[in-house]
C-alpha cells in the first residue's frame, strides 16, 4: 500500500476526468484529480463498432495517466466486468500503480493478467465492503451494492473538499442470492453528512420503476427444468453473472441433473468463483464436458458462453454443427438468459434463427420474460440513491447519450438544480473549488483499438484502407525494373483480390497490364528512375482507368522490385 500522503488544506482544485464511459456503454475510467494526487476508478473495455473491421476490443486512451503516473496513487474497481476491468492486461504493460479491488474481482483479474507479460509485475490488492484505504490525499470506502456478479461495491471517496460517492454499477435488490443486500443505510449516513459530487451510472435511466430481483430467474428456470424434464438443456449467460449460474446449479441438483460447464471465460470464472467460495455445488455435480456421453440427455445442463452471438463462442459453434463435443437436436431445449447488448441484436438473431432451424426449443426474452434481469438500476432506484446522498452536485456516467440526458431529467424531476449537473463528455475536466464547479478544459482521450496482441496500432488509416478493401477489392501490380539501365526487366503481373473475377475479365487484366507496361516505360524514357515517383504514377493512372471502365474504385497497390 502506498505511502500516506499528507492532505493537503481544503483550498485547491479538485478535477473529475472521464476517460471512458460517457456516450457509449462500456470503456468505463474516471479520473479524480487534487494536487499532486490522482486515483482513477475502473479500467474497462469496449467492443468495437461496425466500422472497426476487424478490430476485437476498444480500450481508453490513457495518455493523460502516463503523463501523470508520479501523481497515480491507485486504481480501485468497482467490480469484474470486462466494461470495469477488461483494460488493465493492457494498461498495466504501459504505467504500474497499485489495483485494489474486492476477492472476486481480483481473482478474475489475476486470471486475465496471466494471458499477458510484464516488466513489473502488477501490484494487487484485495480490500472487502466496509473497509477504507489511504490513497495519497484521497480516503476511498468500499460500499457493498447489489449487481449481476458477487462483490460489486460503490465508492465513498474523501477528499480535501468534500465527499464524491461514485456509484459503480448497481441495482436495489431486496432478495438477493448468496450475498448481503446493498448498504442503504451507510449511503444515506454519507448523505445526511455531505456529499459534494454523486456520480452516478445511467444505463437502466429510461425504464422506470425497479429492477426485478435475481431470485425471479430462479423461479422461471425451475419452470422451465420441470416443463422439459425429457430435454437436454443448454443456458447460455454471461460468464461474469455467478449469481445465475448459481441458480442454474442449484435447479439442476434438485432435478438431479450434471452440470458442464462450457467457454474458456465461462470456466475460468466459475473456477475462481468456486475456489473463492462465491459458488458452491455438490461433489458429482459439475462433470467435464469429456464425459457427457456417460449419461443420456436428460441428465444434462450445459451452462455456455454465447448470449451475445459472440462468433466462436460454445452457444455460436453448437448452433451452427461446429462443436466436437455436443451435436444440438430437436432433443435439445436452449435458454439464452440474457438481453442483447445494444449492437449484438443481429448476431443474437442469427443464433436464434439457426437454433430454430435445427428444430431446437428456444426460450429467450421474447417468450419467457424472466429468464434474464438486469443489474443495472432503473429510475426509482437511481431517484433512492439521489434522495439518500443529497448531492450538492451531480454527473451522470455510464451510459450513452441518452441515457445521461434521461438521468439528468431525473435529477432535475427531483429538484436538483439544473446549474448544478454536469453532462459531461469523455475528456473534458470537471473543475470545483470554494468558489463552486465549472467545466475547464479538457485532457487527452479517445479510443485505442487492440487487434490481437496489438495495442494501438490500428488506427484510422488503417480502418481506412481495411473499409477499402472490403468494399472494393484490390489490385496489385507486380513488375521487376532496373533502374540504373532504365528497363523493365518482368512483368507486369496483375492480380485482383475482392474486385473482379480474373477469369471473367481477362480483357480488362490485359488492359490493365498494356497500361502498367506504358507507364513504367514512359517514366523510363522522362529520365524519371524513382521508383516512389513510378508508383505513384502506376497508382494514379490505373486508378482513373478502373474507373473510367467500371465506375468502381479498387485499392491499387503497385510492388516494383528493383534487380
Amino acid at each position: 500500500m502506498p505511502k500516506k500522503k499528507k492532505t493537503e488544506p481544503a483550498g485547491g482544485k479538485l478535477r473529475v476526468v472521464m476517460l471512458g464511459g460517457l456516450y457509449e456503454i462500456g470503456k468505463n475510467l474516471a479520473v479524480i484529480e487534487y494536487g499532486d494526487d490522482m486515483i482513477v476508478v475502473d479500467c474497462g473495455l469496449g467492443f468495437p463498432d461496425d466500422d472497426m473491421l476487424g478490430v476485437d476490443l476498444v480500450i481508453p486512451d490513457i495518455t493523460y495517466l502516463k503523463e501523470n503516473e508520479d501523481k497515480l496513487r491507485g486504481i480501485v474497481l468497482t467490480h469484474g466486468h470486462e466494461d470495469h476491468i477488461g483494460a488493465l492486461p493492457y494498461v498495466l504493460q504501459q504505467i504500474s500503480p497499485p489495483v485494489y479491488g474486492t476477492p472476486l474481482t481480483i481473482g478474475i483479474l489475476k486470471g486475465k493478467l496471466e494471458e499477458h507479460t510484464y516488466e513489473i509485475e502488477p501490484d494487487l490488492n484485495v480490500v472487502r465492503a466496509g473497509q477504507k484505504i489511504r490513497l495519497g490525499c484521497f480516503e476511498v470506502e468500499f460500499i457493498n451494492v447489489n449487481h449481476s456478479i458477487p462483490d460489486a461495491v460503490c465508492f465513498a471517496i474523501k477528499t480535501p473538499l468534500g465527499m464524491i460517492i461514485h456509484s459503480g454499477d448497481f441495482k436495489i435488490d431486496l432478495t438477493p442470492v448468496d450475498s448481503p443486500m446493498i448498504d442503504l443505510p451507510r449511503i444515506g449516513e454519507l448523505g445526511n453528512e455531505g456529499v459534494l459530487l454523486l456520480m452516478c451510472e445511467s444505463t437502466n435511466a429510461e425504464r422506470p420503476g425497479y429492477t426485478p430481483s435475481e431470485r425471479t430467474v430462479g423461479a422461471s428456470l425451475d419452470s422451465i427444468f420441470f416443463k422439459n424434464a425429457d430435454k437436454r438443456i443448454s443456458i447460455a449467460t454471461f460468464s461474469s453473472n455467478v449469481h445465475r449460474v448459481q441458480q442454474i446449479i442449484n435447479t439442476s441438483e434438485k432435478y438431479g441433473r450434471k452440470v458442464v460447464i462450457n467457454g474458456r471465460s465461462m470456466t475460468n470464472i466459475v473456477s475462481v468463483a468456486m475456489e473463492l467460495g462465491y459458488m458452491h455445488a455438490a461433489e458429482d455435480t459439475l462433470i467435464d464436458i469429456n464425459d457427457i456421453k456417460k449419461y443420456n440427455p436428460e441428465q444434462l445442463t450445459v451452462v455456455c458462453t454465447g448470449s451475445q452471438g459472440e462468433p466462436m463462442s460454445s452457444l455460436y459453434r453448437m448452433a451452427f454443427s461446429d462443436h466436437s463435443k455436443i451435436e444440438l437436436s430437436p432433443n435439445d431445449v436452449v435458454v439464452i438468459s440474457a438481453n442483447a447488448i445494444p449492437g449484438n441484436e443481429k448476431l443474437v438473431n442469427n443464433i436464434i434463427n439457426e437454433l430454430f432451424r435445427r428444430g431446437v426449443s428456444v426460450i429467450y426474452d421474447a417468450i419467457v420474460s424472466d429468464v434474464h434481469v438486469s443489474g443495472h438500476a432503473c429510475q426509482e432506484e437511481l431517484k433512492t440513491m439521489h434522495a439518500l446522498t443529497k448531492p450538492k452536485y451531480f454527473m451522470p456516467i455510464h451510459g450513452e447519450y441518452k441515457h445521461l440526458a434521461t438521468h439528468r431529467n431525473l435529477a432535475l424531476f427531483l429538484g436538483e438544480k439544473p446549474e448544478n449537473i454536469f453532462l459531461s463528455e469523455v475528456g473534458r475536466v470537471l473543475e470545483i473549488d470554494s468558489e463552486g464547479a465549472r467545466f475547464n478544459g479538457t485532457v487527452p482521450s479517445g479510443k485505442v483499438m487492440v487487434d490481437g496482441y496489438g495495442v494501438g496500432d490500428v488506427g484510422s488509416i488503417v480502418l481506412r484502407d481495411r473499409r477499402h478493401l472490403s468494399q472494393d477489392g484490390i489490385i496489385v501490380v507486380a513488375a521487376s525494373v532496373s533502374t540504373e539501365s532504365g528497363l523493365l526487366i518482368s512483368g507486369p503481373e496483375i492480380v485482383s483480390r475482392g474486385f473482379v473475377y480474373v477469369r471473367e475479365a481477362e480483357e480488362l487484366m490485359d488492359e490493365l497490364r498494356d497500361l502498367s507496361t506504358q507507364v513504367i516505360e514512359e517514366c523510363f524514357s522522362d529520365g524519371d528512375l524513382d521508383t516512389a515517383y513510378i508508383k505513384g504514377r502506376l497508382k494514379d493512372e490505373i486508378s482513373r482507368y478502373i474507373g473510367m471502365k467500371t465506375k468502381r474504385k479498387p485499392m491499387v497497390l503497385p510492388i516494383l522490385m528493383q534487380l
